[in-house]
């Protein structure tokens, strides 16, 4: 085996997934000129792109030089969004260990063989066993096991009825104790975001320290400390209703959170990206959103394609 394949690389586990999706649409066949150019440019935008591009040709070299069954099935399969996603597990099989993707604790499987999975730009909402209500924000994973919620990426919305006992929800950065309530949890790379609607919650840091939330606060904290609890902002938990509330926030904030709800890159030029914007925006229509805010800000939406765009100041 060789042994670059394990050697530790810099790039997220974003940038990986967005190379492995790039590799999959060259294997069902010929770019077109305009997909060609938006491929260039997402290489060329950054180093880590590249390393990333790299390494998975590598590792999907690799997996065509196997002879297992699976991996000629899946090669040979008709296009479908089902063969997407097992070329993408295989490819991530096939990167091996975690410090390869340029994670440490993070196993980029885990998410993929979740309970519970919602794709990017879709809401899903599930009633438990136990009664409780969880609602997934989009690209959301989560595990379920008597008295454990583990939220392993993205956002949760969870409602947990007065008298069904308590319940334990475990982020990256610690646990969080309920009986009944209602709360908010976001899954963020170094730290959890908490909005307590409802009832008490007890949170402890993986560092041992621990704090009761009061509900209509909301923090965030990382494993060894917590900010200062605060009252709730509007936009916490419109998710839910279909909602993104901006008040008075950075465009480039904005964009940021919007980002999540869509797929390719949207990016805020630098020159735009302390403007204020405010207002309720409907989720499910990102590109009306992008629409309002050449109405509503001196800025101009430039779509080289659906899956690259760019907010710059209007000329």
């Amino acid at each position: 085996m060789n042994a670059n394949l394990h050697t530790p690389t810099q790039f997220s586990p974003q940038v990986a997934e967005q190379a492995v999706c790039w590799l999959i649409e060259m294997q069902e066949g010929a770019l077109s000129p305009r997909r060609q150019q938006a491929w260039q440019q997402w290489l060329h935008a950054h180093s880590e792109h590249q390393r990333a591009w790299e390494h998975i040709q590598r590792v999907n070299q690799r997996l065509s030089g196997l002879s297992s069954p699976l991996m000629h099935s899946t090669l040979n399969a008709p296009k479908s969004a089902s063969r997407r996603q097992a070329l993408k597990l295989l490819l991530i099989l096939g990167a091996g260990s975690a410090a390869t993707w340029g994670l440490r604790e993070h196993n980029p499987l885990t998410p993929l063989l979740a309970d519970y999975r919602s794709p990017i730009g879709q809401r899903r909402s599930e009633q438990l066993s136990d009664g409780s209500r969880l609602m997934l924000n989009t690209n959301t994973s989560v595990d379920v096991r008597p008295g454990l919620v583990h939220l392993l990426e993205g956002e949760i919305l969870l409602t947990r009825s007065q008298g069904a006992g308590p319940l334990h929800l475990q982020t990256a950065q610690g646990v969080l104790r309920l009986a009944g309530a209602r709360l908010n949890v976001r899954q963020l790379s170094t730290r959890t975001q908490v909005a307590v609607f409802d009832g008490q919650v007890e949170l402890s840091a993986n560092s041992g320290a621990s704090l009761l939330l009061e509900p209509h606060h909301q923090l965030s904290f990382t494993e060894r400390s917590w900010d200062t609890p605060r009252a709730l902002d509007a936009n916490s938990g419109a998710w839910v209703d279909g909602m993104l509330v901006a008040a008075h926030m950075r465009l480039a904030d904005f964009l940021e959170e919007l980002g999540r709800y869509r797929r390719g890159q949207l990016n805020c030029d630098a020159a735009v990206a302390d403007l204020l914007i405010s207002g309720s925006y409907p989720l499910d229509d990102s590109e009306r959103i992008l629409d309002l805010l050449e109405v509503s800000l001196p800025v101009t939406v430039k779509r080289f394609t659906r899956y690259w765009v760019t907010v710059q100041a209007r000329v």
